[in-house]
């Protein structure tokens, strides 16, 4: 649509004090004579020719954005016009966009101030559909910097606000004020890329506009403190369908947003997926992003008979945000049974796993008490060289005991039931409390009873080696034995016996 330009002030001033110095000077052929003709002649191409070049200029006032020009322009006021500017302006030094047809566009440096709600040139209220349309393709069409885009969002704002209510609305001599929007025929005078684009913004649109509602989502199972889950961030339009291409900025409490992903942007579905890091039990997260505003906001410019300014005033801000349940990494403990002397390991020790109250169950990760098939505290059995037992899966952090239940073989001497060998710790998340726990081994008896009950045969330590004397000693004996057998032998053969 072609700008209606006004006269410039300082233009109709110079023109005013000329006809005054005119009128004001008698009519007296003496006074033509051929120099004075000729500098009349002058001074009148002068003045002609200032109107010439004023006029670029007032139309210099009114900055053109991103569009297209059209022609024959739709004529009104019973003149014909040459072309018709479908497009944005730069007013401000903002894209905006005008609507209600014919009226000027504002100044390219005009000031305007938000205004009510927009209604149509004949002051009527828009349709809420049609309403929520015109937001919506602002808020999405509203910095476009595409010709084609922008001439379409053009062609429809007047299409819905200045539209004729009956043929009577085109007659070509109403004034600009009065003239309405001829649809089909400006329609048919738009370049078949904006043609097309006319269609695309429709359709968008009507399956897109709002009010949009929003959700974030997080994971249904607990997280873990300091390890990064999926949550998901949904936008809907009016029919309950995903709007996609929303760009949306996240923040976070008790959490770590995904880095630099920060800022997402929904998918095809109207659903962007972003990790978060929790670093407290209850990490929350909020989305926010622009909406359409039920009705679009009105931008009234300052002076009169200039066309109402609509730009991304048809937004506004949307937030969504939930809060998701964490807990810090499990942990576990590592047990070794030593011997107290030699340091080795000793398998097949059981060890009653306990809170650090040494009576009631630890917890295990999932907050359940750690226990055995009868209710009781969960009992490991050492293995292996090393003497160890392992438990994991832990509630962290949490101060756990572990209790010897009964002393290995060789060990009882040093057991006493009623203070059993035990060591306590602090599990922490995500770590391995190491323990240890030792046993002295029972001593040789060095005391060898004979006889009566209670009276000592003989001490002596306990050797099976003998001595080199005795064996000397038994060696003799044998002998001496020999000797006398033989004796005796020999003397029942002498006798006849």
């Amino acid at each position: 649509m072609a700008p209606t330009l006004r006269p410039s002030r300082i233009r109709g001033a110079a023109a005013s004090a000329g006809a005054q110095r005119t009128l004001s000077t008698p009519f007296s052929p003496t006074a033509f004579s051929p120099a004075v003709a000729l500098r009349l002649l002058v001074a009148v191409a002068l003045a002609a020719f200032s109107l010439v070049v004023v006029a670029p200029v007032a139309s210099a006032e009114v900055k053109e954005g991103n569009g297209h020009r059209t022609t024959p322009g739709q004529p009104y006021g019973g003149q014909n016009r040459e072309s018709d500017w479908h497009g944005s302006y730069v007013v401000g030094g903002k894209q905006v966009f005008c609507v209600q047809f014919a009226l000027k566009a504002p100044d390219s440096g005009e000031q305007y101030r938000p205004g009510d709600e927009l209604l149509t040139k004949w002051g009527e209220k828009i349709p809420e559909d049609t309403a929520a349309n015109i937001s919506y393709l602002l808020l999405r069409y509203g910095d476009t910097q595409n010709d084609d885009e922008a001439a379409a969002l053009a062609h429809l704002l007047h299409s819905w606000t200045a539209a004729p209510r009956t043929p009577a609305d085109l007659d070509r001599n109403l004034p600009f004020d009065r003239i309405a929007y001829n649809v089909d025929g400006q329609f048919a005078k738009l370049p078949q890329g904006a043609k097309n684009a006319v269609k695309r913004l429709r359709s968008d649109a009507n399956a897109n506009r709002g009010p949009w509602t929003a959700d974030v989502t997080a994971p249904e199972q607990k997280q873990t403190i300091g390890e990064a889950d999926e949550w998901s961030v949904s936008v809907t339009n009016a029919a309950g369908k995903g709007v996609p291409g929303v760009p949306v900025t996240l923040s976070a409490e008790g959490a770590q947003v995904g880095g630099e992903r920060a800022n997402v942007t929904t998918g095809e579905d109207g659903t962007a997926t972003f990790p978060v890091t929790p670093q407290a039990e209850k990490p929350s997260v909020t989305a926010t992003m622009s909406a359409p505003a039920a009705r679009p906001y009105v931008q009234d410019p300052v002076t009169a008979d200039t066309q109402r300014v609509v730009s991304t005033g048809g937004e506004q801000e949307l937030t969504a945000s939930a809060t998701g349940a964490a807990k810090n990494a499990p942990g576990g403990v590592k047990v070794t049974k030593i011997d107290a002397e030699s340091e080795k390991g000793i398998a097949g020790v059981p060890l009653r796993v306990t809170a650090g109250d040494e009576e009631s169950p630890a917890k295990g990760d999932d907050g359940k008490p750690v226990v055995g098939e009868d209710g009781k505290p969960a009992v490991v059995t050492t293995e292996g060289d090393g003497g160890v037992a392992t438990v994991d899966g832990l509630r962290a952090p949490q101060r756990i005991c572990i209790i010897e239940v009964s002393p290995p073989n060789g060990y009882a001497d040093a057991f006493d039931p009623d203070n059993p060998p035990s060591a306590c710790g602090k599990v922490q998340p995500g770590g391995t409390l190491e323990l240890t726990i030792s046993n002295k081994a029972d001593q040789v008896p060095t005391v060898i009873p004979a006889g009566e009950q209670g009276q000592p045969m003989a001490q002596s330590p306990t050797t099976t080696s003998t001595p080199t004397g005795a064996l000397f000693g038994m060696g003799g004996l044998a002998l001496a034995v020999a000797v006398a057998s033989g004796l005796v032998v020999r003397r029942r053969q002498l006798s006849g016996d």
